[in-house]
């Protein structure tokens, strides 16, 4: 198989989570461990960082890789969805996976995912591992795709665990209340293995203490420790918590051995974009008229780029959005703002809500605009009426962003 038909067989013939839903989902690690038995356990063969969380997951984990390749380790980076390639998922020292080593994995393995129903991202996930192992890296770091304990990457035992914070999102799967998704998301906490949790909350508090002394793990609250004023390249005021979460996860490092500098933290934290190449977090993409995009899709996500809007200077806002069928448009209708032209659409893949039901339902909260048939078209549209002083933002959906960039 050439390397799109090997991806056109991943996409369409299993189970992937991103464009299906719920029937992707599974509470269960056994495909993974078999898959982790038949590829020799890969994961056993590299040191590792786990990373959960609501809203913060993947610009965190690009910070801490950046920071060890600052400081001269050889870094994996395994993260979820990709915006553009499939590849961008699993990289070292931020280049992405060959195309040869894709297509190879999947041929070599076809016949054990075939005959064992494995789902899009479990065969990723060993992919990933395989890779990692092969390429012999130093650490690598790992973003969990969904919630924690049944997640396909939760069987790694990793030198530190970070779960940067929790909100109300896939509830349909984790639970309908803070409590019941920090339990989920806390499952990647192990056996003492130290837990740095990014943000204290009062309702998930008791739940990540719980997990932690039944597991005799050493647990930190990044937000209650001291920290260094430190800045990022990725710019949106909601990276500050993303910043204090990895400078403790860091420290937790260093006790561990890993040769970190002052000047490693300061320098790879500057130089994220350049030393992992992550998109989506609040890029610009023009001036005059200021385009910016950003992947922040539930309530706290959206809630940060909302506040980061109302720090800009403009005219007339021009919104490009779009969302899955199974958002929960009542929990983000009230962030959204009034004063705002809105170019509806609906990302291109399965998942996709109409762009006609989601205008339907906005238009009626006072959210005005027109639907558009692609993204695209509705991006045009915003760029041809947006004049050099207004400001146009695309985003809803990680699969919104994905069709712009």
């Amino acid at each position: 198989m050439t390397y799109q038909d090997t991806l056109n067989w991943m996409f369409s013939q299993l189970p992937m989570y991103q464009r299906q839903g719920a029937s992707a989902f599974r509470k269960d690690l056994s495909n993974t461990l078999k898959l982790a038995e038949h590829l020799n356990h890969p994961e056993k063969k590299f040191k590792s960082i786990h990373v959960a969380g609501t809203n913060g997951k993947g610009s965190t984990s690009h910070m801490i890789a950046s920071i060890l390749q600052e400081a001269g380790y050889k870094v994996g980076l395994y993260t979820s969805p990709h915006l553009k390639d499939f590849r961008e998922r699993i990289k070292i020292n931020g280049k992405v996976v060959g195309k040869p080593f894709v297509t190879g994995f999947i041929k070599r393995n076809k016949p054990f995912f075939e005959n064992n129903s494995l789902s899009f991202f479990e065969m990723t996930v060993g992919m990933a591992f395989d890779y990692f192992s092969k390429q012999q890296v130093d650490i690598a770091v790992i973003e969990v795709g969904m919630g924690g304990r049944f997640d396909s990457t939760n069987i790694i035992t990793p030198e530190v665990s970070v779960i940067t914070n929790i909100g109300l999102d896939h509830t349909q799967f984790l639970g309908d209340t803070l409590e019941l998704i920090a339990f989920e998301k806390g499952g990647i906490i192990k056996p003492n293995i130290p837990v740095v949790i990014g943000e204290t909350q009062k309702e998930t508090t008791a739940v990540f203490k719980g997990l932690a002394k039944k597991n005799k793990s050493k647990i930190v609250f990044a937000d209650q420790q001291k920290t260094e004023n430190h800045i990022s390249d990725l710019v949106g005021i909601y990276q500050s918590k993303n910043i204090v979460t990895v400078q403790q996860a860091v420290k937790e490092l260093q006790k561990k051995g890993f040769n970190i500098s002052k000047h490693n933290l300061k320098e790879g934290l500057l130089h994220v974009v350049k030393n992992t190449g992550l998109m989506g977090r609040w890029q610009t993409l023009q001036l005059n008229p200021k385009v910016v995009c950003d992947t922040g899709h539930n309530k706290e996500g959206l809630n940060y780029v909302i506040k980061q809007l109302s720090s800009e200077v403009f005219e007339v806002l021009h919104i490009v959005f779009g969302v899955v069928n199974d958002k929960d448009l009542t929990a983000i209708i009230d962030i959204l703002p009034k004063k705002a032209t809105y170019y509806f659409c609906k990302p291109n893949i399965p998942r996709g809500m109409d762009a006609q039901e989601l205008k339907q339902v906005l238009n009626g909260y006072g959210l005005n605009g027109k639907a558009y048939a692609s993204v695209n078209e509705a991006y045009k549209s915003a760029l041809k009426n947006a004049s050099v002083n207004d400001f146009v933002f695309i985003g809803g959906s990680t699969f919104v962003v994905a069709e712009i960039i």
